[in-house]
């Protein structure tokens, strides 16, 4: 039996890809900057920072690190007012349910800790998560493993005993990187076929299928 899980959040655990394109193309757009959607749905997962770094390396547009920030600040207001419009997947919430009291479950997002915060809050989430870490508190974003080796240090757990549960390849290879065991489901952006590559140890197609998880889980 494993000690701990540890979820991802966009594309994992909430369907928030719609919310997180359109707040970075409302951000880029303030600067003239113009990415296809896939572009930025194909770097959830590495934090805000990185993604606009690379969107403003290909339109060759120069930035420093407080032009950076400050647009990681504008994306995050314009996510926060989105809120509105995020669903959870379905059996999101009976998985989190059955885990519950059976084992430690935390919260390791590369999304920033207000748009986090201000959604668990709206969504009545907050109860399942024992810690919440975020890219605002790691220095290397997925696919280091830092996010999910800080979760396990603050869940007092070893790496070993924690299962991780992503939908992108980022987390996916981040989680093996940590030494923690892999549970992928294709509900973001990326299929089966691209997340069998990175070696998980389980892949489900959504969180339905609560049984397969908490046996993998419960019993590994």
């Amino acid at each position: 039996m494993s000690d701990a899980v540890i979820f991802d959040w966009d594309g994992t655990i909430a369907d928030t890809r719609q919310a997180v394109v359109t707040s970075f193309q409302e951000t880029l757009r303030s600067i003239g900057v113009q990415v296809e959607d896939a572009f930025i749905e194909k770097r959830i997962g590495i934090g805000a920072i990185n993604t606009f770094k690379e969107a403003l390396t290909v339109a060759e547009k120069p930035f420093d690190q407080r032009t950076l920030e400050k647009l990681v600040e504008q994306k995050i207001a314009a996510q926060v007012n989105l809120a509105d419009t995020l669903t959870l997947f379905d059996g999101a919430i009976e998985l989190l349910d059955s885990l519950r009291n059976r084992v430690l479950v935390g919260l390791a997002s590369m999304n920033n800790l207000k748009v986090i915060l201000n959604l668990l809050k709206k969504m009545n989430l907050t109860k399942y998560f024992r810690v919440v870490i975020t890219a605002d508190e790691v220095e290397r974003p997925k696919p280091c493993p830092d996010i999910f080796l800080e979760s396990a240090r603050r869940l007092r757990c070893l790496p070993e005993r924690c299962v991780v549960i992503e939908d992108s390849v980022f987390g996916a290879e981040a989680a093996k990187r940590a030494g923690m065991k892999c549970i992928a489901v294709p509900t973001g952006a990326y299929t089966r076929r691209q997340l069998e590559k990175m070696k998980p140890d389980l892949v489900v197609n959504s969180l339905k299928e609560k049984q397969r998880i908490l046996d993998f889980i419960l019993r590994s």
